[in-house]
């Protein structure tokens, strides 16, 4: 388990959204750094905060935030993209997009901290996966989510001898922009962001974020063909 307090931590995305939720939660708790990037640059005026940019698409980007934030403890890998498409009918390009941001990016992102982890006494990786992970309907993002779950449970293999703590996190709808046009039940970032930093700080390797993703978890042990999308509406 890794305790918050005093901690200097990384959140990708964290302009907005859960990532500024993740932002706000840390610093409640007593980090005593944060390290929040974006795409572009921006502003940030608490003194605790440290904005980057930040493209997870571009592995020199991702180099030069671990150049600046070596000092790291805790890295949240919640940068994410969502471009709504079908398999087979939608843009591939936007299908190979979401790919190289959500499991590639968090990848470049893991294997870039690493070694800054290990030198930092193991620290914890967390990333932030979605109850889509589980379910067919969603496209190239829940199948980019499904990738980002098995590459975490490789990860908290590989990263288990130098003593890191890896976290996956999922979650169903939270009231954010990235699914503002989704009409469907969602949870406040801010409830989602307390979770995610109780089970960090309990020492769990799983965060089941809200009562929907409770529910479709234990359903995995069923017929796939329940696994769909209307499963959550």
């Amino acid at each position: 388990m890794v305790a918050v307090v005093g901690r200097v931590a990384v959140v990708t995305g964290g302009r907005r959204g859960l990532g500024a939720a993740l932002v706000d939660e840390l610093l409640a708790r007593g980090a005593r750094k944060v390290y929040s990037t974006a795409r572009s640059v921006y502003i940030d005026d608490r003194p605790e905060v440290v904005t980057a940019e930040l493209e997870v698409r571009s592995a020199e980007s991702v180099a030069a935030l671990a150049e600046v934030a070596a000092d790291a403890e805790i890295v949240f890998n919640n940068a994410g993209v969502l471009l709504p498409a079908a398999l087979l009918t939608g843009d591939l390009e936007d299908a190979t997009e979401t790919f190289d941001v959500n499991v590639f990016g968090s990848l470049r992102v893991a294997r870039a901290f690493a070694p800054i982890l290990a030198a930092n006494s193991g620290g914890a990786l967390v990333n932030i996966h979605s109850v889509l992970s589980w379910l067919a309907g969603s496209g190239a993002y829940g199948a980019s989510k499904a990738a980002a779950w098995s590459v975490t449970n490789s990860l908290r293999l590989e990263l288990a001898p130098q003593n890191t703590q890896v976290v996956g996190v999922h979650a169903g709808f939270i009231d954010t922009d990235m699914v503002s046009a989704i009409t469907r039940p969602k949870a406040s970032p801010v409830e989602i962001a307390a979770r995610i930093v109780d089970g960090l700080e309990a020492g769990d390797t799983e965060v089941l974020a809200d009562d929907v993703t409770v529910t479709v978890k234990a359903a995995l042990s069923g017929p796939v063909e329940h696994l769909t999308f209307s499963a959550i509406s």
